[in-house]
């Protein structure tokens, strides 16, 4: 498909799994990729955007949670006793805020039973590190998977700060914390960071955007229109100019 923007970016949308490595799942469902060139409309505002948002998150959440492992279990019908299955093993979500926090509620429509930790992570505007900020992850461990949520990493940092976070949180001699990180979009150099850091955590991403200047770095903003998440979900982009009931052929 086509995605509209500047000149010469259509192709930087496109799949190329032959270059990724195994562990980037880059999604192809068609309605991913629809709603995500809704999202960077300009006249869409924080209540279409959210909406857009869960929607896409919704999408990848499936997609995410298709290899969670299930176990026998009886379940009462109006017919007696029968037999179903269910999730074997507890799932938490974590949301990086602020923009993790968009896609938390498609998540736990989902995985309805799931725990929910928050943490809290900023780049330094002078050293360019991520700083944790907030971070209520719980003294025990009774969760077995974990999907850290993050829409649209430029450079990878906070992600891989996050994930370091869960995994010295969530690893001991006896047990290893399962991660999935998932995102809306993200540049190249943000995924080629993550997967190199974290070559055994599954990378869900609706859309990579694939362009980069002469020395490799991510054209920024990464998917034009797109802007930074968070600040368009609560309204602190400086932007006024958008349709309050949301827009038409979404």
């Amino acid at each position: 498909p086509d995605f509209p923007g500047p000149a010469g970016r259509s192709a930087a949308y496109m799949p190329s799994p032959s270059s990724d490595p195994p562990n980037v799942l880059q999604s192809s469902h068609p309605l991913i990729l629809h709603k995500i060139t809704q999202m960077r409309k300009a006249k869409a505002g924080p209540k279409y955007l959210n909406q857009l948002l869960r929607e896409v998150s919704t999408f990848l959440c499936y997609e995410a949670t298709a290899d969670l492992e299930m176990e026998p279990c009886a379940v009462t019908s109006r017919l007696g006793e029968e037999k179903g299955q269910r999730l074997a093993n507890r799932v938490a979500i974590v949301p990086v805020m602020r923009g993790g926090l968009g896609m938390l509620e498609a998540m736990t429509e989902m995985v309805c039973n799931a725990r929910v930790y928050h943490l809290g992570i900023y780049r330094d505007k002078k050293s360019l590190m991520p700083v944790e900020y907030y971070n209520k992850l719980p003294k025990r461990v009774t969760v077995q998977t974990a999907f850290v949520l993050d829409p649209c990493p430029l450079s990878g940092a906070t992600a891989i700060a996050a994930i370091d976070i869960l995994k010295a949180w969530g690893s001991t001699a006896d047990f290893k914390l399962r991660i999935k990180f998932v995102c809306i979009g993200a540049s190249q150099q943000a995924v080629d960071n993550i997967s190199s850091a974290h070559p055994d955590v599954p990378i869900h991403v609706g859309l990579i955007d694939r362009l980069h200047d002469p020395d490799g770095a991510p054209l920024a903003p990464i998917l034009p229109g797109l802007g930074d998440i968070g600040d368009r979900l609560f309204g602190t982009d400086g932007n006024d100019d958008f349709d309050e009931d949301g827009l038409d052929g979404a």
